[in-house]
């Protein structure tokens, strides 16, 4: 048997993003054992000594530091995730890349395009390997989605309609944290939520060209943190609870020509995860819904008994299932999604084929989240350049 090829990994931030990927990490030589490939959990940086500790204790690192700058100088540490609030993405990305460390990091890569691009141009000038946190692109009901429209049994794509609403900022009396503060998170909902959507869109369909764009701020206030100086005290929240967009695909998307609508919500009543998309061609359509991650309806016939959805349940006919379950019936959830990006990730540091997310593809969602912000305020349609390097669904002539 071959020996296995050692990565040693480090861990910024031990949060529950932080778990994911070491979660991740622990089950890639589990689920692809034929990669060869053994991370190894080498150091972790929290500013918080219970986060080191359990870094150590729990986790299984080898050893944990305040400071995350000791984790990218750590010469045993050859790639690294950044699992950190929103504000220190960017200073972070560039300091990995600087390093000439490939790096994993969670969306947004920065608080809006320009500090995306910073990422970017560090990234390509040390020329690292990189990955993004667009986990719901790696379902193999997505997948599945993606193959039925690059195969054209869809026929030509006519319409799209995407839905990401979540209930989890709904409670007014849930305090106000660093996401809902321009400075920290930049915008709200958008970077959040819209960019997962618009991200699917893109790998699935293909680019967006121009888009028009709304945004709404509902919950306007929230109470202070406790144990701080204002406790007590309402804040003034800073960016959007709610966006909708409409969107135009260009001509290189597969999907090129369609037109469709995006919203995205973090105080809606009732879904919970309710983060899913339609697709309609001339030949069928299909939806998807993360609430029901391991189903997939497809409607592939427009006359006689059959006509309608069917509702196709992931088996080992959708890309990537039979790796973590036998039959269908037996699903797949959230952490499974994460080993496949932790796997997409390594086999390309380890120089193979490049196939996870990347950093083109966090410019290219950053920069419809810069233009639903500008449009929001001119009600004029706002036009997007083809961003070069992307993992989007394109047509093969153009």
């Amino acid at each position: 048997m071959t020996e296995a090829k050692t990565i040693g990994v480090g861990l910024i931030s031990v949060g529950w993003m932080g778990k994911a990927h070491t979660r991740a990490y622990r089950s890639l030589p589990i689920v692809y054992p034929e990669l060869g490939i053994a991370p190894r959990l080498v150091q972790a940086a929290d500013v918080a000594p219970a986060g080191r500790g359990f870094a150590v204790d729990v986790l299984g690192y080898e050893s944990a530091v305040a400071d995350y700058r000791e984790v990218i100088a750590n010469p045993e540490v050859d790639v690294v995730s950044i699992c950190a609030p929103n504000y220190l993405h960017k200073e972070i990305g560039v300091a990995a890349a600087e390093a000439g460390k490939p790096f994993w990091i969670e969306k947004p890569v920065g608080r809006g395009g320009a500090e995306t691009e910073e990422v970017e141009a560090a990234a390509d000038a040390a020329g690292v390997v990189t990955c993004i946190g667009f986990n719901y692109r790696w379902a193999p009901a997505v997948e599945r989605a993606r193959q039925l429209v690059s195969d054209g049994s869809l026929g030509r794509i006519t319409n799209i309609r995407g839905r990401f609403f979540g209930g989890f900022s709904s409670n007014p009396d849930d305090p106000l944290t660093w996401r809902f503060l321009r400075k920290t998170s930049g915008s709200g909902v958008l970077g959040d939520l819209m960019g997962h959507l618009v991200d699917l869109i893109h790998y699935v369909v293909g680019p967006i060209s121009s888009i028009t764009a709304a945004t709404g701020l509902y919950l306007s206030e929230r109470p202070a943190l406790p144990g701080s100086p204002d406790e007590g005290k309402l804040l003034p929240v800073e960016n959007e609870d709610y966006a909708t967009l409409l969107v135009r695909l260009g001509e290189s998307a597969v999907g090129a020509g369609a037109i469709g609508s995006l919203e995205a919500s973090r105080i809606a009543v009732g879904p919970r995860s309710e983060y899913g998309f339609e697709i309609f061609g001339t030949e069928g359509s299909v939806r998807w819904d993360f609430e029901r991650m391991n189903e997939l309806e497809i409607a592939l016939t427009r006359t006689g008994a059959n006509r309608g959805y069917i509702r196709a349940v992931a088996d080992d006919y959708f890309p990537g299932f039979s790796r973590f379950q036998p039959s269908a019936g037996t699903g797949m959830g959230f952490d499974d999604l994460k080993v496949i990006e932790a796997a997409r990730f390594l086999v390309g540091v380890a120089g193979g084929e490049q196939s996870s997310s990347n950093i083109h593809d966090a410019v290219a969602s950053a920069r419809v989240l810069d233009a639903a912000e500008k449009s929001a305020e001119s009600g004029q349609w706002v036009d997007l350049p083809l961003v070069p390097g992307t993992t989007a669904n394109t047509r093969k002539e153009a």
